[in-house]
């Protein structure tokens, strides 16, 4: 079993590289660096694979030049991985804090869904809190959990090679912030995974790559913000609920 490890890192950020790198090394990890998309200045308009309308209608809001940028760097990530002939990537963000038992427990859930030969697509290691899910399997007093609605967390996450494949065929047009993508996929798809409690935190400041995490709140809506944000949280949580209902993760 063989596992990338990416770290996504603006240029410049020398100083959240240093810490991200002392905490990998420390655990004997090798990592993969990858340049950050730095979209701060940039006008969504000209992106091509942005699409505002879309936006509007699934966001209720404009996307800002950072969400883009973040977007871009994850599925810089995904597709460095396919690239590659690993079977499963890591892909951290550079503001995090990883437990000291973090890759020890990745080791075991992976080893054990290969042993079970289940169907999943992503998972994530990072999220604070779990909504609508179904534990699967415990690891040292941390549980797997199939996420049926995902966690809005991209700090850490672990891809199968069929999960990317997916995310680098369905998810070129950026219509949502990649989190907010992440949660709308895998809802319709049911393949995520999640492990809680998390293996890493965020370290407390605010990302390089997305400063938009203030702005997003007050410009760029559309006049019925409110309605499309309560009708895509509630759309949400009823599939996730109808996919909780269902049988298990299929196997491979």
């Amino acid at each position: 079993m063989r596992i990338n490890t990416y770290l996504i890192n603006l240029d410049g950020s020398n100083e959240r590289l240093r810490t991200a790198s002392s905490q990998l090394d420390s655990r004997n990890i090798k990592f993969i660096r990858v340049p950050a998309y730095d979209g701060r200045g940039i006008d969504p308009l000209t992106i091509t694979q942005y699409n505002e309308p879309k936006a509007l209608v699934y966001m209720g809001r404009k996307l800002n030049g950072g969400e883009i940028g973040c977007y871009f760097s994850h599925f810089n990530c995904a597709q460095r991985f396919l690239d590659s002939d690993a079977d499963y990537a890591v892909v951290l963000e550079d503001d995090m804090q990883l437990n000291v038992d973090a890759f020890e427990i990745i080791s075991k859930a992976l080893s054990w869904l290969e042993a079970n030969k289940l169907n999943w697509h992503l998972m994530n290691i990072g999220a604070p809190n779990q909504k609508i899910f179904s534990p699967i399997q415990t690891f040292s007093n941390h549980t797997l959990v199939h996420a049926h609605y995902f966690p809005m967390s991209a700090i850490g996450l672990i891809w199968s090679r069929a999960g990317a494949l997916d995310f680098i065929e369905n998810g070129k047009e950026i219509f949502a912030p990649v989190d907010n993508y992440y949660r709308y996929w895998l809802i319709n798809n049911n393949k995520g995974l999640s492990i809680y409690p998390p293996l890493l935190t965020h370290g407390g400041t605010q990302s390089d790559i997305d400063n938009g995490k203030v702005k997003r709140n007050t410009t760029g809506r559309h006049w019925l913000y409110g309605a499309i944000k309560q009708k895509r949280l509630w759309t949400d949580k009823f599939k996730a609920i109808a996919n909780k209902l269902k049988k298990p993760l299929a196997n491979l």
